[in-house]
């Protein structure tokens, strides 16, 4: 099966370590992309070619401030992503609770084995 282009999927357009940046630093707010060139350390193209393919796939979103373009996070564009890892989380929950509960099991039995010796 062909991979979705990353201008269509959500899940394709993050996996991209410097969008995932952006994503992080537009979780505080809104911010013109002059803002992210300094946080990120990269060119301007590079960073506007990013949220460009942020934007297409919905993840971001860009309003007109006067002369400035300022940037948000567009939280419902990413759903299917946080549906998609909340399966594994309670997957990973659960198998973190029964190593809990050996763990338990053990330090008891080291405890009770302790005063034998």
């Amino acid at each position: 099966m062909a991979r979705a282009a990353t201008t269509t999927d959500a899940f394709n357009a993050v996996a991209e370590p410097r969008r995932r940046q952006i994503l992080d630093a537009l979780a505080g707010g809104e911010r013109p992309v002059n803002d992210l060139v300094a946080l990120l350390g990269v060119p301007q193209p590079q960073v506007s070619k990013h949220l460009r393919v942020l934007r297409e796939v919905g993840a971001v979103d860009v309003r007109d401030d006067g002369r400035r373009r300022l940037y948000r996070l567009n939280g419902v564009a990413l759903k299917p992503i946080h549906d998609w890892i909340s399966n594994y989380e309670a997957l990973w929950t659960d198998r973190f609770e029964q190593l809990d509960l050996v763990l338990e099991d053990l330090k008891r039995k080291e405890q009770g084995d302790g005063g034998d010796d």
